[in-house]
């Protein structure tokens, strides 16, 4: 058979499976087209990040039909499935091995391929403003330093989805002293009971608030300063606390 369609290359550089027995049989044999779909996948990669954001939904058909009418390929050419592209085979440029007959429709393949790409990054980008945006701050704190960390300072976020899970942004100046860690708590306002939320790293960090935590009653932010012994009970030694106050 004749080389394959560079429209049809384009799709499959993307990851779309082949389309018949005898395209995979002119693959598996055609060095020419190897190295066509090659340099494509290549431009696919190129034009996008991978994120592990579990799944993200498809851009209508009508998207890829305006790429392909505005790449003058036709409207048949469209993507019904978010797909993830195997890594390039060669990551010579196009011009390095495509026959000079081949080159211009091939070029336009290679745009498709990176607009696809594009657009996939795109919706990365909207999949994080919409998981930001799904989250509504519910309560606040100010960490003060406790005398023996003087400088020290912190603030609390409390969020909440739509589902009703909570999360709480801890945000601390102070660094930990040597062979020590800093761990951050919910603490009742008696302080009678208390709960460890993890670790904090660096200065800021995010931790999932359990279920059963009611935050009218554990109302203190707590960081602690806490040895390297295995012990999981609060230390004594806190670095700042604070009251959450709901808004």
């Amino acid at each position: 058979m004749p080389h394959i369609d560079p429209e049809r290359l384009a799709l499959f550089a993307l990851g779309e499976p082949m389309g018949t027995l005898q395209e995979s049989e002119h693959l598996a044999t055609c060095a020419t087209c190897v190295d066509d779909m090659s340099a494509l996948r290549h431009a696919a990669i190129a034009g996008r990040a991978s994120f592990d954001v579990g799944e993200i939904e498809s851009p209508p058909d009508s998207v890829w039909s305006r790429i392909a009418a505005e790449l003058s390929l036709g409207t048949s050419t469209l993507v019904e499935d978010a797909v993830t592209p195997e890594p390039p085979l060669v990551s010579e440029s196009i011009d390095e091995h495509v026959p000079p007959a081949r080159r211009p429709f091939l070029m336009r393949a290679w745009a498709l391929a990176a607009s696809f790409a594009l657009i996939a990054g795109a919706g990365l980008g909207v999949w994080a403003l919409t998981q930001r945006a799904s989250l509504t701050e519910v309560a606040e704190a100010n960490l003060a330093a406790f005398p023996d960390h003087p400088g020290a300072q912190g603030t609390a976020i409390v969020e909440e989805r739509a589902d009703g899970s909570r999360e709480v942004r801890v945000e601390v100046t102070a660094d930990a002293a040597p062979d020590t860690l800093r761990e951050v708590w919910l603490i009742t306002a008696d302080a009678s009971a208390l709960v460890s939320l993890g670790v904090l790293e660096g200065t800021e960090q995010t931790f999932a608030i359990p279920a059963d935590v009611d935050l009218r009653d554990y109302v203190l932010v707590d960081v602690s300063q806490e040895p390297v012994d295995g012990d999981p009970q609060h230390s004594g030694d806190s670095i700042v606390r604070g009251e959450l106050t709901f808004l």
